[in-house]
């Protein structure tokens, strides 16, 4: 059993474990009774951060509990989770995170930055396009 005083350093402790890629300590916190889309105190989401460090099995296991690859994580590390995976073309976790219905038109910086077809692309990178993210996000748009 938590207290409040406990489950009010859940979120933290959870993006900690998910950015570390501490799966076993993530669903611990997760049965203690943290919220897979609650937010650490600056805004960060534990699957974008997950995401962003490449912690596959971490995304996976906030996805199975019921994380929204839609939210957008806010503060020093913000955007959306399918685009960083689309940034850092890391296909394996581009196809998780579309079979968990993540979008791949939806625009970072509450619509007005980049979507995962955009950093795949190489929009900020015009040089670097990442052929296979961009081929497997049209693919899912198409589907």
């Amino acid at each position: 059993m938590v207290n409040n005083r406990q489950r009010k350093k859940l979120p933290r402790r959870m993006c900690e474990a998910a950015e570390q890629g501490r799966v076993g300590d993530l669903a611990r916190l997760l049965r203690l009774g943290a919220e897979p889309d609650d937010r650490r105190p600056d805004g960060g989401t534990a699957l974008y951060l997950s995401v962003a460090q490449g912690e596959f099995r971490c995304a996976e296991r906030l996805l199975q509990a019921g994380a929204s690859p839609n939210l957008e994580s806010h503060g020093p590390r913000d955007g959306l989770p399918l685009a960083a995976a689309a940034a850092h073309a890391d296909t394996a976790m581009v196809r998780l995170l579309l079979a968990h219905g993540a979008d791949p038109e939806l625009k970072e910086h509450d619509g007005t930055g980049g979507s995962a077809l955009d950093w795949a692309r190489g929009w900020r990178e015009p040089d670097m396009p990442h052929t296979e993210v961009v081929e497997l996000l049209e693919r899912s748009r198409a589907a």
